[in-house]
């Protein structure tokens, strides 16, 4: 009984775990590759769907409404990274001042706290009514599709000189500097880049769920911690290509609703997931560190003894 149900939920698993994917990948960029705790995702992630249900409702096609959910994001990583490089303010602090403002900014965009989009009103993208549709509009499929493009391109974009002054600052800012590198603006640019992919994110969320809420990005950025992490802690060693390094986020991602569905199905109540969540990003956190002190310290013992 509990397999049937969990092969029955598992499409929706996939489609959630996708979209979401694109979120961490956002993530990624920060807290992997400018090494930077950027809190701004709790906000973008609301206003990426605020922003597409608006200008859809408006009468605007998908594709220009995901384009401006994306600059939307943009513009909320602009604000992190002003404030963080230009005000001399902490990238931790910036972030909550970011999010917190976002909060008022998102009611401002939707009018009320919760604001739906009806998939036979309007032309959506995906839709959880076809996750189960052997179609083109299947959101797994479509969103399979925006994630292998969404690495293709960083893929490229970090392999431009642009794009390697990205990395080299996140991997050692007074060396870049030293190189002639503007660190400030390759800062602005990574959290731009990154809170333009959570808002991107967003807009597809919104989409499938049928609703943007204000409160819908709230511990979002312990969501995409999990999917890196997870990512990283199982598939880290295997995956070394930069490119696979961001599909293993998605396979973070993945397994992230997995888990979440397993508990759910388990009879835990869906409000204990946040608890859950960080339980599970503590322990992969903790996995390497208990590898690196308890076992490979054993591992070095035991060659020695044999030698």
């Amino acid at each position: 009984m509990f397999i049937n149900t969990l092969l029955n939920a598992l499409p929706g698993v996939a489609a959630q775990g996708l979209i979401w994917s694109i979120m961490a990948i956002g993530v990624y960029i920060t807290y992997k590759i400018l090494d930077l705790p950027d809190l701004t995702v709790d906000g973008t992630m609301c206003t990426g769907g605020a922003v597409f249900i608006v200008f859809s409702s408006a009468g605007w096609n998908p594709w220009s409404a995901l384009l401006a959910a994306f600059l939307a994001g943009m513009i909320a990583g602009l604000a992190t990274g002003l404030l963080h490089t230009a005000c001399g303010i902490p990238a931790i602090l910036a972030g909550i001042l970011t999010q917190l403002g976002l909060y008022s900014v998102n009611l401002r965009i939707m009018g009320q706290s919760n604001r739906p989009i009806s998939v036979d009103k309007y032309d959506l993208l995906v839709s959880a009514r076809n996750v189960r549709e052997w179609s083109l509009s299947n959101p797994i499929l479509v969103c399979l599709l925006f994630t292998a493009a969404t690495i293709g391109v960083l893929y490229w974009f970090f392999g431009t000189e642009q794009g390697c002054a990205v990395r080299a600052t996140g991997a050692n800012p007074s060396m870049a500097r030293a190189q002639g590198i503007n660190t400030s603006f390759t800062t602005v640019l990574g959290l731009m880049l990154s809170n333009g992919l959570v808002a991107l994110s967003a807009a597809l969320l919104a989409q499938y769920q049928g609703f943007a809420d204000v409160n819908s990005g709230r511990g979002a950025i312990v969501i995409g911690l999990a999917a890196v992490i997870i990512g990283d802690v199982l598939l880290g060693k295997v995956f070394r290509n930069f490119a696979l390094k961001l599909t293993s986020v998605v396979f973070g991602s993945l397994i992230y609703y997995l888990v979440y569905q397993v508990v759910i199905l388990l009879g835990l109540k869906s409000d204990d997931m946040k608890l859950i969540t960080a339980l599970i990003v503590a322990l992969f956190l903790a996995v390497p560190y208990w590898k690196g002190r308890y076992f490979t310290k054993h591992a070095k013992k035991g060659a020695g003894s044999h030698a």
